[in-house]
This record gives C-alpha cells, structure tokens and sequence, in this order.
C-alpha cells in the first residue's frame, strides 16, 4: 500500500469514528497522533508539533481570558444584556447572540471569540431554560462567518491577501470583506431561526435539582419578617456609625446588608461595626431579635428617623445573588458554639456573615433567631459574602457547610475588578488588530496581567482550558503534514484545474468554492487558503480575468467551514458544551454551506467584477 492510500486510510477511519462518536473525539485524535508515525509518511516528533502549535497555545490563553470576564461579571452581565433585550423569545436571543459574536469577532479571533462566548451562552441557556444545544450551533456559525467582516477577522484572509501582493498584485482593504459577510450573516440567522428545531429537540431543561435562594427565602419565611429602610436627605441615622446607633439592643434590628449607590452601579456593602451609614443608603434589616423595647413600632422608628420603607421579596435576594450569598450550615456535636447564642458567638466578627433563619432539626425558630441558645444539629441559614462563604468550606469543628443555593454556580467572586479585565481585553485586542506582536504572545501577555489584577487565580485557570477540545485539535493537525508530504494535495488542484478546462467563469467560482470547503474537511481553514489561493490565481490568469473574484471565492470558503465538528477549532469548541454528535454539523452545516457557495457566486462577481 502506497503511502498515499495508508494516510487517506487513517483519515477515513478517523472520519468513521467520529460519525459514529465511538471512542471519545478526543481518544480518536490520540490514536491518529499514534498511528500516522507507523506509516512512515511522519515522524513521532511531527505528529506531535501540534503540541508546541502557537494556535494550541492561542486557544488555551483565550479560555482563560474568557474565564476572567466570568469570575469579573463581565460575561454575566452581556448575558443579562443579551437576555434582557430578547425577552421570552428565543428567536430574538439567536439574533441578538448571532449579531453580536459576529461584529465581536470582526477584529479578534473567531475561536478566541467562542472560547469567550461559551460561557456566556451556558448561563444564557441555563437562565433562560432553553437547551445548550439550541444556542451553540448558532455560536459556532456566527463567529466562522465573523471571518468575513474584516480583513483582520481570520487568517485565511491574511494568507489570501500576501499571495495577492506577492503575485504584484494590490492587496484587500481592511473592509472588503464586508459586502459579503453582512449578506451571509442575514442569511445565517434565518437559516438557524428555522434550523434550530432540529439542535437539541424536546423541553427546556428542568431547573437545578439544588434549591434555589427564592425556595429557601419561602422556607425560612423570610420575604414577610425582612424590610428594606432607605435614609432620606436629613435622616437622623445619616453619618453615624454602626456600633453608635446599636439598633440590635435598641430596637432589635439585625442589619444584614446596606445597599449603596454609586456613580456607575449599585453595590451592597456588608456591615461592620464601623461602617458609617450614609443619605441614599438602603438597609436590609431582620427584626427577629428578641432585643429591643417593648412594643417595638416599626412604621414609627421609620418616621422618626427620615426613612423610606422598601419592599423585599424573594425575588429581590434571588436578583442580588451575584453580590450576597446564602448557605445553609449545621453546628456538629463536637461545636464550641453549643448553648451560645449567635449574639454571644459573636458570630458576625469571627465568620463575616449574618444569621437569619435557624431550624430546631425540622422546626423553623419563628423570632428571636440571633438570642436563640444554639443546639448540636441545628441549622442556620446565613447570608453574607459568597467569600465568607467559601471559607466555610475549611470549617469542620464547629460548623459544617451542608448546601449551598443553585445560584451560587454563578457568583462573581471578582466582580469589582469588571473594568480591569475589560481593559486588558481591549488591550489584546489592540494588539491583534495592529499586529504588534504575535497573537499567542497578546493573548499570554493580556492572561499575566489578568493574574496580576487578581482578576483569576492559578487554579481557575487550569480549570477554565477545555482540554479535550485542545487534544482533538492537536490530533488532527498532523494530518495536513502527511497529506501535503504524500501529494495528496497537489494531486487534488491539479485535478481541479484540468476538470475546469473553459468554463464559464461563475461556474468556476462554485468549483473553486466547492473544492475549497471540501479541502477544509481534512485539514485547517489556513492550510486550505495557502494552497487554494495560488490555484484560484493561475485559473483567473489562464481566463485573463481580475484576480480578485477568485482570491476572495478562497478566503470566503475557508470560512465557510460549517460541515464538521474537526473542520474548524472553532466547531470543535462547541461539541461538549452543545452535546452535538458529527451527525449534527453535517445536517445542519451542508446545507448552509451549499447557500453560502450560491451567495458567493451571486455577489462576488457583482462587487468584484471579472
């Protein structure tokens, strides 16, 4: 067997067994990273180059930079943006993910954009109740068809480009590939408003099977014995701090949280003994302590004191779950807090959080939570800080951590440093855009500024790469060495430009299309553009037409690298967090495929003529 045949052999194995998804993706593109050195076409350190491949190293960088506009709420936040503005209608959040990703991705990278993006989308599909799977495809396709905005938007364009000036030719302006991506993008979001009947069929996924903060707020009765007061103008409690006024002994008021405005954004401030209590500010209060005069008036200390009464609901702790926190903790038997009360523990000093609901076993305390003498099996229900939080996790003697709400999955541990990670974003972006140094060395430079911001930690970096995406990419890299080496390729253009013979030039187009994206199935969008586009130029010569046409029919087919999920890292990425099977991208990208190929041969030659 030629060496030819034994290559395409693996790669058409390859292909079987990631159509029947037996073994793991991932496990597939191991055993091609093993078996192609067998074949004697590469050798053991070629088919592992992938592994020192500036991309592999690119795309990991990006995850963590996704990570940190997570742990920030930046992508909580474009979440709420996007979500907000499509309401209860799925058709709007496609188009408006869709737009978005796309006007994103016209300047950096696409696979940076989806390895930012998935993130974002999981909480949008989970917030939203709508499966993963519905909205990862439509991810996918976006950020691919980015690739045709701009210039700069993907490096097929880039290499489309220097063959056209190394031929003496001018080169591209940075928005010549916008009259076709626009089109394409409209056309994208109609197909996959139609399309997404078939990506992930059934009901929306059922809620966490963990309780949510508006469960445990209807257990602990919370959202009738809380009140939220804001001082007014004058109010007498303005100016003074915590430990003065002593509203606990004074009016048996436990203050759980101040909200407080500032220039951009609300924020909650947990309260210390010497927090000073400001006009505006807005105090959630527990009256549950027994303490306080007899015949405490509530609506008269409001008018007394120059306060607005607010109203609290669950709804309200669940809508401020990115800042304030609830966990449910039992005291051990082996406690030092037993026979104590939460006020005599000083249980606010020594673990930063407040008690405000308390279970004898089953038995909810009604009042007096905070003057409650504590018992070994008792449950406190306690809010505060997701920090404080978290820290009980290292706590075993005197209390165990026994469940945290489902919102915690998407608490902001970083919130505050939102504008940091924001600008060391732009910061890359800058630096891909006007190529000041390489990509892979913007991205590492933007995540070493990340961990110096404390924007991320070590740990939640390691955490944040997808390994199994970045093992599937480095798999399958090895297979455009083996087949250049082999003549594969050059076998396959030269068949192409005998088959074309004289054409007419629209219809070479299409051919020029078609063998573009039929390439990109086995090697990268890259590697197809740096051997299409020489060939797409020697046919525009041998018709005597203008370059152009032919060069942009490649770059735009690179792109349109919609058919598999090894296609393109890009699709790659969406696999696992879309639960797509190979299946999926072949009914779902053929056919967008087969459009975008008519819409290129309709408009290119109109905005390029021949």
């Amino acid at each position: 067997m030629s060496p030819l045949a034994m290559v395409l052999a693996l790669l058409g194995a390859a292909v079987v067994m990631f159509a029947i998804n037996r073994p793991r993706m991932d496990v597939v593109a191991v055993i091609m990273m093993v078996a192609l050195p067998m074949t004697g076409v590469i050798t053991v350190p070629e088919a592992l180059v992938g592994l020192s491949d500036p991309n592999i190293v690119l795309i990991a960088a990006l995850f963590v930079i996704g990570e940190a506009l997570v742990r920030t709420g930046v992508a909580q936040r474009l979440g709420d943006w996007l979500t907000e503005r499509a309401g209860a209608s799925e058709a709007r959040l496609i188009f408006l993910l869709m737009v978005v990703v796309a006007g994103v991705g016209s300047v950096m990278s696409s696979t940076g954009v989806v390895a930012i993006f998935i993130p974002i989308v999981l909480r949008i599909a989970r917030k939203a109740r709508i499966p993963a799977g519905r909205l990862m495809m439509p991810l996918s396709v976006a950020a691919l068809i980015s690739g045709m905005m701009t210039l700069v938007a993907t490096a097929p364009n880039l290499v489309v480009h220097s063959e056209l000036i190394r031929q003496g030719h001018e080169g591209f302006g940075f928005f010549a590939f916008t009259p076709f991506g626009v089109p394409i993008l409209v056309l994208a979001i109609l197909y996959m408003l139609l399309a997404r009947r078939f990506l992930a069929p059934g009901p929306a996924p059922e809620l966490p099977a963990r309780a949510a903060l508006t469960g445990w707020v209807a257990d602990y009765d919370l959202a009738g014995r809380e009140h939220r007061l804001r001082l007014r103008p004058g109010s007498t409690l303005a100016g003074k701090r915590l430990d003065a006024l002593d509203l606990r002994a004074s009016a048996g008021i436990n203050i759980i949280a101040i909200e407080r405005g500032s220039r951009f954004r609300r924020k909650l401030i947990h309260p210390r003994a010497e927090t000073v209590l400001q006009a505006g500010d807005t105090l959630l209060i527990d009256r549950r302590a027994r303490g306080g005069e007899a015949g405490f008036d509530l609506d008269a200390f409001v008018q007394t004191n120059e306060l607005i009464a607010l109203p609290v609901s669950g709804q309200w702790f669940a809508d401020t779950a990115q800042e304030i926190g609830m966990a449910q903790i039992i005291v051990p038997p082996t406690s030092r807090l037993i026979g104590k009360t939460v006020t005599e523990a000083r249980f606010r000093s020594a673990y930063d959080l407040s008690v405000i609901g308390m279970k004898h076993g089953t038995r909810p305390v009604p009042e007096g939570v905070i003057d409650e003498p504590l018992r070994a099996g008792d449950t406190l229900l306690t809010v505060g800080p997701w920090r404080a939080i978290r820290n009980l996790m290292d706590e075993r003697r005197d209390l165990v951590l026994l469940d945290l709400p489902a919102e915690s999955d998407e608490a902001v541990p970083a919130r505050h440093r939102a504008p940091l990670a924001i600008g060391v974003l732009a910061l890359v972006v800058v630096l891909m855009v006007w190529g000041i140094v390489p990509n892979v060395q913007a991205a590492l430079f933007g995540c070493l500024l990340l961990g110096l911001f404390r924007c991320i930690d070590m740990a939640g970096a390691y955490r944040s790469i997808h390994w199994q995406s970045l093992i599937l990419i480095v798999g399958m890299l090895p297979f455009s060495l083996a087949l250049q080496r082999t003549g594969g390729v050059e076998i396959a253009a030269q068949a192409l430009l005998d088959t074309l013979g004289d054409a007419q030039p629209r219809l070479v187009l299409a051919v020029i299309f078609a063998a573009t994206g039929m390439l990109g199935l086995f090697i990268s969008n890259t590697a197809t553009a740096v051997l299409m586009a020489p060939v797409a130029l020697a046919v525009a010569s041998a018709l005597d037409a203008s370059p152009y046409p032919f060069a942009m029919t490649v770059a735009l087919a690179a792109s349109a690298a919609f058919m598999t999920p090894v296609s393109s890292p890009v699709n790659t990425l969406v696999v696992g967090p879309g639960n797509y099977r190979f299946i999926d991208f072949l009914r779902i990208g053929v056919p967008f495929a087969v459009i975008c190929l008519f819409t290129s041969v309709i408009l290119v030659p109109l905005v390029l003529p021949f």
